[in-house]
């Protein structure tokens, strides 16, 4: 369980970095290119507002309505092209005087694809242009090569890609080696209640053998008494709470590898089916198990006896008279999907999570009847969780199912 809530600890944190740092990354791109494209939006407007350059004629001055700077060596760093258009968009003109990186076969084929999108300001490959219409039916079009801009845009993406990359291995290193110290009280915490659980029980097994000794003789004095029978069933009973306490405190551990081998699933499925069969028929109902052959898995094999215990033994105490229980076992790519399935009348949906809740009985005095204590489902998930699965149930049509599903390692 610490490993895997030190596991979730680092998918949370990294998954809250990695989109932050996303949505970061994306509005710095996105925000540069904008700027770039305004600013370059804004010269093409200057451009065609002035005819075709940046100080018309007459005493200099900064351009009015344009919050971008206009310096004496603007019009020498800028490289553009402005070309006038008939109705018929035939070239009328065009001026060369401004840039070196097309002639006049290459404005031809710019100028098609500016029309051809049918827009009025865009990008064709690195060119940004303005398309303005004219009085006498024609239009100009300003075109301003933008390479060293956008190339500028690019490199930044590209850092700020770097840097987003370094961020989140960083931290995810940092989180390799201090996620420990973050869940360590918990952990602490964790261990000292698991460690409560088996000290209790070993403190509560000597006065319940000495009360279970003198119930013993009593009854060997007083013969078959109705006090000291009931006195006994809840000895008995809490004999049995106990060791399901120890059990789950101890099915909760993380096993270790060592502990784990390869064992067939099939067999261990069959066995517990087989010894199931005949507790349903006294009972009244049916087991009907369909199990995949040559199922293996690496694993505790008594924790999925366990398992397969207690996912039968609920369905047999509170299936419906006379109902048909479903027991499968199969294996779909790389997961073991384990279900049981009953009928079970008056079941309410909104409180099947808390199924798997310690001491959880949606009925208790159906629960008391059949000898319940809530803790079954509760160890049932953690043995689903020891090995990495998960385990889930719902309801429809009047049939409960359970179904656990468990990773093959490797």
């Amino acid at each position: 369980m610490i490993r895997s809530l030190r596991r979730k600890f680092i998918l949370t944190a990294m998954a809250s970095l990695v989109g932050t740092m996303v949505v970061l990354c994306t509005a710095i791109g996105i925000g540069n290119h904008c700027i770039t494209t305004s600013r370059a939006d804004r010269v093409i407007a200057l451009l065609h507002q002035n005819g075709g350059v940046f100080f018309p004629p007459g005493p200099r001055s900064d351009p009015a309505g344009f919050d971008f700077q206009v310096t004496p060596e603007t019009p020498f760093e800028t490289r553009y092209l402005i070309v006038k258009l008939t109705a018929q968009n035939k070239i009328k003109s065009a001026d060369f005087d401004h840039i070196a990186a097309l002639d006049r076969q290459s404005v031809a084929g710019t100028v098609r694809q500016i029309i051809e999108t049918g827009a009025a300001h865009g990008y064709v490959s690195h060119y940004r242009f303005g398309v303005f219409p004219e009085r006498d039916g024609g239009s100009t079009i300003v075109v301003l090569d933008c390479f060293l801009q956008l190339q500028s845009s690019n490199n930044m993406l590209r850092v700020t890609g770097a840097i987003f990359l370094a961020c989140v291995a960083a931290v995810f290193i940092l989180l390799l080696f201090l996620s420990k110290r973050a869940i360590r009280p918990f952990a602490d915490n964790l261990e000292r209640q698991r460690q409560f659980i088996t000290d209790a029980s070993h403190e509560l097994k000597t006065p319940l053998a000495i009360l279970s000794a003198d119930l013993g003789l009593l009854e060997d004095a007083y013969g078959n008494d109705k006090w000291l029978k009931s006195a006994r069933s809840q000895i008995v009973r809490l004999d049995k709470l106990i060791k399901n306490l120890v059990e789950l405190s101890r099915t909760e551990e993380t096993v270790n590898e060592d502990a784990m081998a390869y064992f067939s699933v099939s067999e261990a499925a069959q066995a517990s089916a087989d010894t199931f069969q005949p507790l349903a028929e006294a009972d009244g109902k049916s087991l009907s198990a369909e199990i995949g052959e040559g199922i293996k898995l690496k694993g505790v094999q008594d924790n999925f006896f366990r398992l397969f215990s207690i996912l039968l033994d609920n369905a047999v105490k509170y299936s419906d008279p006379g109902g048909v229980i479903r027991f499968s076992v199969a294996q779909r790519r790389r997961n073991i999907y384990i279900t049981t399935s009953n009928p079970c009348a008056g079941v309410n949906a909104a409180q099947l999570p808390r199924y798997f809740d310690r001491f959880y009985r949606a009925d208790s005095s159906r629960a008391r009847a059949t000898g319940g204590y809530g803790i079954g489902l509760s160890t049932a998930k953690a043995i689903a969780v020891r090995h990495r699965g998960q385990i889930h149930n719902h309801y429809k049509n009047g049939v409960i199912t359970f179904t656990v599903v468990i990773p093959q390692a490797g």
